[in-house]
């Protein structure tokens, strides 16, 4: 069994302090890996296809809004926009 050393105020007087220097030679620097390179790429400014739904998808709701209230305004004489298309039958 391994004997475990006494951790004190003494005990780390006896070691020397440790360096925060590198033990390796100043000459020679550590080539770095060639083959972790990044590619940057930019961003095309401009609309992109989240926006394209978007503004599909609201032309769409208008569209149906439109053509509900027609129906409405035709045949029963309601709506916002033609109420007034409705002709009573004579």
């Amino acid at each position: 069994m391994a004997q475990s050393r006494k951790r004190g105020a003494g005990a780390g007087a006896s070691r020397p302090a440790a360096r925060s220097e590198s033990k390796k030679p100043a000459g020679k620097a550590a080539p770095r890996a060639a083959a972790a390179s990044v590619e940057i790429v930019e961003e095309e400014k401009g609309l992109g296809i989240d926006d394209g739904i978007i503004i599909l998808t609201t032309i769409m709701l208008f569209v149906a809004f439109i053509m509900v209230d027609y129906h409405r305004g035709t045949t029963y004489g309601e709506g916002m926009i033609f109420k007034d298309k409705y002709e009573a039958p004579k």
